[in-house]
């Protein structure tokens, strides 16, 4: 066949390739999908090899966190138990709720929470803005989770701080490295310990202190909150909790290799989706709210300031039955605990950071090399004492957060059903607009609005209920949005390969990418007019030169067939 498209002109530098081969090649990390994990693309049917009990299993295990503990005891400390408990148990509500679909999306489609945004309502550089956001989570509670673990390690053995968090951040690497496989092995040999310790505290106090949850329900705080409701703390400590909304995207982490639905495991499929999905919450809840009894209990044996930090409420809850042990036995247990999570955090946090700058540099190196970068400016901000600053820090984070989610939700549950949005999610770049209004538009609105109120502009009840005028606007502006545009935006043509309504024998088939020359499955691949074949989606992504001529000439970049022979073209020096 005569190649019709003319090769990239090789650099000066590069050395000249062989008379045929691939166009595009990539790092050896980059390369190593054992490593890499799908980071950026589909995650195909041949890798999702794991039941849907293990994948459900290994993301409950990253749940195992002690942020939890601190924020239940952060929010009742400050606002009292009735306003407390009404704050944690709305949060977990709205979290549920809005996971739901972003849960079955994921699994449903083996795509990330990256990619599904990009395909319900946010566009291909739009969704570029929810990755940073979702960065930002994820290290956020890395510095969090690495100062709990800091300070079990300080009351265990005296090692200062400061050398601990470095510890916290460096031990979680070679594991994070590895990948999926790595992180379903930890979280499946560590879950017996941490379940004894999780539980154990509240038998020793159901024993030893029967009364405290008598009066830990009459507990008016440390701030003079008092023990009744009020509204302003009710909104308050709502903000705090709902700042845990964007953990549905490290659930998806997990989700997105879920193995498909059968008639066979249909029920077992479901069960786990909804348990490693917006499940994760009710267990959050019930530790928020555990964590503060145990804050609680410890208040006048240690002072507010270390019964806000999870280790020593535990060395207390166990000191009646363990004595002398209790403190190894709580500090064994906290840095499980934060081991379950931080490989979590990293590892979502190089996905997140991987789909950043693939597609603003149109490089991406590989996975790996991010995890550096993600726990440095967590490092940062543990080094910073950001502990200090924990409800205001996840109050305002919360505010973009829960906008994000919302509009994604609604764009899945609203937009899907009336048809203004496509029946499927559609992530690659040679099918998507750069910016979606509808859900791009909702988030920003809703995210200024609410950051405005948070910051005391329209009075002290707007301040308060911030992040509900986040949730509302997004919830509804992304339905309008899209109505308003009659779903234009969404596709910027039409996806005659693998869309809605194409007839596909089995979308396991694999088809050779005509840029890298490696066989991906179906729903990973895009037909190019500039390759005159088809590409994978990566390819796709990180290509410099085309300039969208497949979306700037829609019905020239759907003639003809797609699934063919890849063109013999001289190669080019390595593109990533």
């Amino acid at each position: 066949m005569t190649d019709t498209v003319t090769p990239p002109t090789p650099q000066p530098e590069a050395a000249p390739g062989p008379p045929t081969g691939p166009r595009r090649s990539y790092a050896r990390l980059a390369a190593d999908e054992s490593r890499e994990d799908f980071s950026l693309r589909y995650a195909p049917h041949s890798f999702r090899r794991w039941s849907p009990g293990t994948v459900a299993g290994t993301a409950l295990g990253g749940i195992a966190y002690l942020a939890d503990f601190a924020i239940g005891a952060s929010i009742v400390f400050t606002y009292g138990f009735t306003s407390g408990l009404a704050s944690i148990l709305t949060a977990a509500a709205v979290i549920f709720l809005t996971g739901i679909p972003i849960a079955r999306a994921c699994a449903t489609y083996g795509l990330d929470m990256d990619l599904v945004t990009r395909g319900a309502g946010f566009g291909y550089f739009g969704s570029t803005l929810t990755s940073l956001i979702y960065a930002s989570f994820t290290f956020i509670f890395f510095a969090l989770e690495g100062s709990i673990m800091a300070q079990a390690m300080h009351q265990a053995v005296g090692l200062p701080v400061q050398i601990g968090y470095l510890v916290t951040t460096l031990i979680v690497i070679p594991i994070v490295f590895r990948g999926m496989g790595a992180l379903a092995k930890v979280q499946a040999w560590t879950q017996p310990i941490w379940l004894v310790g999780l539980v154990l505290p509240f038998v020793v106090l159901a024993f030893e202190a029967p009364d405290a949850w008598g009066a830990f329900t009459s507990f008016g705080g440390t701030e003079g909150a008092g023990a009744g409701f009020s509204w302003i703390g009710f909104g308050l400590g709502t903000g705090v909790a709902l700042s845990l909304i964007a953990q549905i995207g490290e659930q998806a982490d997990y989700l997105r290799f879920m193995p498909a639905k059968t008639a066979a495991n249909k029920r077992r499929w479901n069960l786990a989706v909804l348990a490693a999905g917006p499940g994760w919450v009710v267990i959050g809840a019930a530790k928020q709210l555990g964590g503060a009894l145990l804050a609680f209990v410890a208040l006048e044996a240690v002072g507010k300031t270390h019964a806000l930090e999870p280790i020593a409420p535990q060395i207390e809850a166990l000191r009646p039955w363990l004595g002398s042990v209790a403190l190894p036995a709580a500090a064994l247990f906290v840095i499980v605990s934060q081991v379950k999570i931080n490989v979590t955090n990293a590892y979502s946090g190089s996905l997140s950071w991987s789909n950043f700058f693939s597609r603003v540099t149109h490089r991406h190196p590989g996975r790996v090399w991010y995890i550096f970068l993600n726990l440095a400016i967590a490092l940062t901000l543990m080094e910073m004492n950001m502990f200090a600053a924990l409800n205001k820090l996840l109050g305002f984070y919360s505010n973009v957060g829960i906008a994000w989610i919302a509009a994604v939700a609604a764009d899945l549950v609203i937009n899907k059903r009336a048809g203004w949005s496509p029946p499927y999610i559609e992530f690659k770049r040679a099918y998507l607009y750069a910016v979606n209004p509808a859900g791009f538009g909702a988030m920003v609105i809703a995210s200024v609005v609410s950051i405005l109120a948070f910051f005391g502009l329209f009075g002290t009840y707007a301040e308060a209920f911030s992040t509900f005028i986040a949730a509302g606007l997004a919830l509804v502006l992304c339905p309008l949005i899209a109505r308003a545009t009659k779903g234009r935006y969404y596709l910027a043509r039409p996806n005659t390969v693998n869309g809605p309504g194409v007839e596909v024998a089995d979308e396991r088939a694999t088809h050779t990418c005509a840029e890298c020359e490696t066989a991906y499955e179906l729903p990973d691949i895009a037909d190019c007019p500039v390759r005159s074949g088809p590409v994978c989606s990566l390819c796709c992504s990180l290509d410099a030169t085309c300039g969208d001529a497949c979306r700037k000439d829609p019905e020239g970049a759907g003639r003809g067939p797609v699934l063919m022979p890849v063109p013999t073209v001289p190669a080019a020096a390595p593109g990533a």
